[in-house]
């Protein structure tokens, strides 16, 4: 089971995968200081001063003049404002491994061209003929 296990660890497609998660960690981190230190800020400013982080709705009614209010009186509060953070670091993270993909796939090439098939089948009897055979060699039907 341990040699099974190494085998399938040193395979080249887990290994890249292990690089990407972590890449991936370390870009998800890049994108939510962008979005929370530079993107939201200049929206928020434009939307009035608000600050979506603190954005939520009170469930308890008691009407808790902050986030952090509600919280420090343990008060039940739906954080709408934080899912819009993490809404916009998703579409953020999104658009950049499309355009990442995009990049690679245009390194890349274009794919080769499927080659035209070099046998047909005969409609007597189906065997593999030449594709241009006018006579089954097999039945000896004439093909069209």
């Amino acid at each position: 089971m341990l040699q099974e296990f190494k085998t399938f660890i040193m395979r080249g497609n887990v290994i890249d995968m292990a690089v990407g998660i972590i890449i991936g960690a370390a870009f998800s981190k890049i994108v939510s200081i962008l979005v929370e230190g530079v993107i939201m800020p200049p929206i928020g400013l434009l939307m009035g001063g608000i600050d979506f982080s603190d954005l939520f709705i009170d469930l308890s009614g008691k009407g808790h003049a902050s986030l952090k209010a509600a919280e420090e009186a343990g008060a039940p509060v739906i954080k709408y404002g934080l899912f819009i953070n993490t809404v916009i670091e998703f579409l953020i993270v999104a658009f950049a491994i499309f355009i990442l993909i995009k990049f690679i796939n245009q390194l890349r090439g274009p794919e080769p061209a499927d080659e035209a098939p070099v046998t047909k089948k005969c409609p007597e009897c189906l065997s593999e003929i030449p594709i241009e055979a006018k006579r089954c060699k097999y039945c000896t039907s004439l093909i069209e």
